[in-house]
């Protein structure tokens, strides 16, 4: 079988990414806008991009119902600055009510129940209840289109990164304690460390 994305609805190609593109790991961005209101919200198109400089990357689209920006995206315009805070399954119904289209302005922190905790380089809040939270400057932004089904790149260069005491230990973090849940398609998340197995790199 052979499908050119061109000829399909933006629906439905996006459903062919989210079903071949898995497991995604999520990126929890946490901005505030230019009245310092906070926002936190989930994207799962995230991903790291290189170490030195230390750069990260997630791609919001434009939203399905108005065919507005997110409201993350909004904050980031505004502010160059956000958290991404790494989502543990202890955290994933959170995250996911996060995710509900709330009206712009509203404190997505208080709405869902998390703590909000003030970032240490980036006037940003993060989420307390997340084990490990990267303080990003923006380092770029790149727009694909303006219409449903569109997006946008946003490239964040970590000035700082916050990982909770237990889980670090001889430079590396420790994934079991860490516990982190990707997406899948649909309404299905998968636990990283349920099933996984080696391969030694050949040299």
């Amino acid at each position: 079988m052979e499908i050119r994305p061109d000829t399909l609805p933006w629906q439905d190609a996006y459903k062919l990414l989210i079903g071949s593109v898995l497991p995604r790991p999520i990126a929890f961005v946490s901005t505030v806008n230019s009245e310092g209101v906070a926002n936190v919200a989930p994207f799962s198109f995230f991903t790291a991009i290189c170490a030195d400089p230390m750069l990260v990357c997630f791609a919001p689209m434009i939203r399905g119902t108005d065919g507005e920006k997110k409201d993350t995206l909004k904050n980031i315009e505004q502010t160059k600055r956000f958290i991404i805070n790494i989502v543990s399954e202890e955290i994933c119904e959170q995250v996911n009510n996060a995710a509900a289209d709330f009206p712009y302005g509203v404190d997505e922190f208080e709405q869902v129940g998390l703590t909000k905790v003030d970032g240490t380089t980036v006037q940003v809040p993060r989420v307390k209840e997340s084990l490990v939270g990267l303080e990003c400057e923006l380092h770029e932004l790149l727009h694909f289109g303006e219409n449903k089904g569109a997006g946008s790149l946003v490239i964040g260069k970590v000035v700082n990164v916050h990982i909770n005491d237990e889980l670090y230990a001889d430079g590396k973090i420790n994934t079991e304690k860490l516990n982190p849940v990707g997406r899948l398609a649909g309404h299905s998340y998968t636990r990283a460390i349920s099933d996984t197995f080696a391969i030694e790199r050949k040299r």
